[in-house]
C-alpha cells in the first residue's frame, strides 16, 4: 500500500531531513512507485507537487530536497496503486477549498465497494476510492456548516465520518487546513514528537543522520507522522487501529479512539 508523511509544528520548519528518507520509499527501499506528492501549507497559501513518476526518479522531487522550504503543516505521499490508473489525476496530496481555505488529503489503503453519491459541492477528478473519500468528507462539512465550526465540533464530526469510511476497508489518512494535522490509522501509522532537548537521528532508508540541536531553537516542537518510522534511533509511537488524532502546535490536540 501507499506510504503517507506528515509533519505538524509550533514553527515553520522544513522536511529536508524526513524527506530524504521518505522519497526512497518511491522505488528504491520500497516498490511504492506509481506517483507521488506533497503539499507545504503557507499562511492562507499551499504548494503542491504532484509527479506521477516514482519518487526517486523525479525531477520535482530531487527540486522538494534541495529546496528547504519550511511550512507548519506537510503532507506527503507515495503512492502505490490499487484502484485507478497511473497518471496525474490520480497522484495523492488532494486539494479542495472549504469556508475559504485550502484542506489537503492523502491516503493509504484500498475501500471496497465504496462509491458514495456525487457530491453537490465536491465531486472527483481522477478515479480513486481516496479522492472520493475525500471528497465525500469536504461535502459532508460544506452541508453540515456554512461557516467553520469550533475545533471541538469539527474533529467529531471528522472522527465520525473517518469510521464511517473506515467500515469499507482500509482507510489510513492526513488531512490539514493549515491549522491543524488531522491523522486516521485503521492499519499502520507512527509519529514522533520531537522537542528540547534535541537529539541526534538517523534514517532508516539512508545512512543520513542529524543532530537538531544544532538546527533549532529550545522552543521548537514538532511532530512527524509516518506510515512507518524514518528513524532506527529515536522511538516512535504507534497510533491504534481506529485512532483519530488532531496534531496543532507540534503535539496532539484531540484524539479518539484506543490509544496504545
Amino acid at each position: 500500500m501507499c506510504q503517507l508523511l506528515g509533519m505538524n509544528c509550533n514553527t515553520p520548519t522544513d522536511i529536508v531531513f524526513s524527506f530524504e528518507g521518505f522519497h526512497r520509499r518511491g522505488g528504491l527501499t520500497d516498490h511504492h512507485a506509481d506517483g507521488w506528492g506533497i503539499a507545504f501549507f503557507e499562511g492562507c497559501g499551499c504548494r503542491l507537487f504532484i509527479d506521477d513518476r516514482s519518487s526517486v526518479d523525479s525531477p520535482l522531487a530531487r527540486l522538494v530536497r534541495d529546496y528547504p522550504l519550511k511550512s507548519t503543516n506537510i503532507i506527503a505521499h507515495i503512492r502505490k496503486a490499487t484502484q485507478g490508473e497511473v497518471k496525474l489525476a490520480n497522484a495523492h496530496p488532494f486539494m479542495r477549498e472549504l469556508w475559504g481555505r485550502y484542506w489537503i488529503f492523502a491516503h493509504n489503503g484500498d475501500l471496497k465497494d465504496y462509491q458514495p453519491a456525487p457530491g453537490q459541492y465536491y465531486r472527483p477528478v481522477g478515479c480513486t476510492d481516496s479522492e472520493r473519500a475525500f471528497c465525500a468528507i469536504l461535502e459532508a462539512l460544506r452541508q453540515r456548516w456554512d461557516a467553520p465550526p469550533s475545533e471541538a465540533e469539527l474533529f467529531d464530526a471528522l472522527a465520525a465520518l473517518a469510521a464511517d469510511i473506515a467500515a469499507h476497508g482500509v482507510f489510513n489518512f492526513m488531512l490539514s487546513n493549515g491549522a491543524f494535522l488531522a491523522a486516521h490509522c485503521s492499519t499502520n501509522l507512527h509519529y514522533i514528537l520531537r522537542q528540547s532537548p534535541f537529539n541526534k537521528a538517523h534514517l532508516v532508508d539512508d545512512d543520513v543522520t542529524v543532530d537538531f540541536a544544532q538546527v533549532t531553537t529550545p522552543n521548537d516542537r514538532v511532530a512527524v507522522i509516518a506510515t512507518q518510522p524514518l528513524t532506527d534511533n529515536e522511538t516512535w509511537t504507534p497510533l491504534s487501529p481506529g485512532e483519530f488524532v488532531l496534531f496543532k502546535d507540534g503535539e496532539p490536540a484531540r484524539r479518539q479512539g484506543k490509544q496504545p
